[in-house]
């Protein structure tokens, strides 16, 4: 089913809104806390209220799941996944690599995503079916055959670290593509793969507003998105793998490699000094 145009083309001005409203307290806010160490500011809080109340008003119908804590869960076929601004610990710190990320569900199909960069002014759209877009204009994953040549993305937790095995993929994959970056906003890093800037992401304990919508995109960019044993990807999994498709397997089995614990060691700390 494809998304109709009356859909999407609200769910970007929505974003923009949202967006423009994010920039005016950029630079500005007072950090506050949820729970032990996750950043929430008022801008997170007013931007979500923001793409909330446009919802409401034009399909009152509709669920709703949103970060800050919205949610409206009712049994309607539509359900919206909101991010109102996915990477908050890059905004509160000035830090500009941040998005407003919306994506919308029929019958538990993914049918319409945008994430919103509003820093670059750069607008990601898809609709399934449709293909993906940037600012307007189509967008398709990399051809990067190999990982040794590939650029690759990841994320790690805000807290609890230490509980998070995540250090030991990026230990692995660091040494085996041609570099991996950390941007802080997941959103963006599945957009970034959609428009070929990253030949792959993965990330765990993701929640369902951070993939809704950039899986979509991937996917409409002729990316691949599975889980990291290669099975169907499902917005619960909290495992996220996706890839321009080519270089796929090849992370696959790396991850195996990794689970495992056949991974390859690096000079210790205490080696280096007692060479300098």
């Amino acid at each position: 089913m494809n998304a109709p145009l009356d859909y999407l083309t609200p769910m970007q001005d929505m974003a923009r809104e949202a967006g423009s409203l994010l920039m005016s307290y950029f630079g500005k806010v007072a950090i506050e806390y949820k729970g032990d160490a996750d950043l929430v500011t008022a801008a997170d809080r007013n931007a979500e209220e923001l793409i909330v109340a446009r919802i409401r008003k034009q399909w009152p119908g509709h669920d709703l799941i949103g970060e800050e804590g919205t949610r409206q869960e009712t049994g309607s076929e539509f359900r919206w996944y909101i991010d109102p601004l996915d990477g908050t610990t890059n905004f509160a710190h000035g830090y500009p690599v941040f998005c407003v990320s919306i994506g919308l569900e029929h019958r538990n199909e993914r049918i319409a995503g945008v994430v919103f960069d509003p820093t670059r002014n750069e607008m990601f759209a898809s609709e399934k079916g449709g293909g993906a877009r940037l600012n307007n204009r189509p967008i398709h994953v990399s051809k990067t055959e190999r990982l040794a040549e590939s650029l690759v993305a990841t994320g790690f937790p805000s807290h609890k670290r230490h509980k998070n095995p995540n250090i030991h993929f990026y230990h692995q994959i660091t040494l085996r593509s041609h570099g991996v970056r950390r941007g802080g906003s997941a959103a963006l890093d599945l957009c970034y793969v959609a428009c070929g800037r990253y030949d792959a992401f993965w990330e765990f304990n993701l929640n369902s507003w951070d993939t809704a919508a950039g899986v979509l995109i991937v996917e409409e960019a002729g990316g691949k998105i599975t889980n990291f044993a290669a099975g169907p990807f499902a917005i619960d999994s909290r495992e996220v793998l996706a890839s321009n498709a080519l270089l796929h397997d090849e992370l696959v089995t790396e991850f195996a490699n990794i689970f495992e614990g056949r991974v390859e060691g690096i000079p210790s700390a205490a080696s280096y000094l007692s060479r300098r």
